[in-house]
């Protein structure tokens, strides 16, 4: 088993704004562009346009649609590693492959000594953990490292592909250890959640729901243990979102 590292004030993360998201695709799309270049081998892909594609991507859009009539909404839920303070992927990882930097609190894969026994998959409730079938190693988002450091790309382009590919704005980036930072402000203005908090892996992406509607929604509700009783952590997440999001 892999020992944390001790907390860091920085917190670099996202901030997912629910109510502005049209789920365009657009940051999935830049998503698997830039890391298939950034990765030791490209993202796989699978018969991408036959009737069965498969393949490794590090952020995936889902839709919801509730209401009935002129009170029908839709809500598109984008999900990728949300960066915990304290996640169970580092802590299973047999090899030290999974781990977490100190100096600004991001999770990555270190893909030379990962062994692809997917138990951080196994462990993450969140289902951030993709297995790449060609490389044999997991693969997850790495709030493109290689990228927000970057001193030869112009400044507003060291932000995460997936920020500037989105062409509402729903996705900032920032540093959410910093109070005083725009993406806290946002959250502390807007009411930002943890998503499945009581999972207690403090996750530092943070989800602003979406603005008050004739259908009334409660994103920080705990889920009941009717609705945990999937078989897998996303089977669980996704029957968490489907009742929160239809009540």
């Amino acid at each position: 088993m892999t020992t944390l590292p001790p907390a860091t004030d920085k917190k670099l993360g996202l901030v997912i704004d629910l109510d502005i998201c049209v789920g365009c695709q657009a940051c999935a799309t830049s998503c698997k562009e830039w890391n298939t270049g950034g990765y030791s081998a490209p993202l796989s892909d699978h018969d991408p346009y036959g009737a069965d594609p498969s393949g490794a991507w590090l952020n995936r859009i889902h839709s919801y649609e509730f209401g009935e009539g002129a009170a029908a909404k839709t809500v598109h839920f984008p999900r990728s590693c949300l960066h915990c303070e304290t996640p169970d992927c580092v802590t299973v990882c047999p090899t030290g492959a999974s781990y977490k930097r100190v100096e600004d609190g991001i999770v990555l894969v270190n893909p030379d000594t990962c062994i692809g026994c997917k138990l951080c998959s196994w462990a993450c409730p969140y289902g951030a953990r993709e297995y790449d079938h060609d490389d044999g190693v997991m693969k997850k988002c790495t709030l493109c490292v290689d990228r927000i450091y970057n001193e030869t790309l112009a400044e507003e382009d060291r932000i995460p592909a997936c920020v500037r590919a989105c062409p509402t704005g729903a996705r900032a980036f920032g540093d959410l250890g910093d109070p005083d930072s725009d993406v806290s402000r946002s959250v502390a203005a807007r009411d930002g959640f943890n998503l499945l908090d009581e999972f207690g892996y403090r996750p530092v992406n943070k989800y602003l729901p979406p603005r008050k509607t004739s259908v009334p929604l409660d994103l920080s509700e705990t889920p009941p243990p009717e609705t945990a009783t999937g078989t897998t952590a996303i089977e669980k997440l996704f029957a968490w979102v489907d009742r929160t999001l239809s009540s």
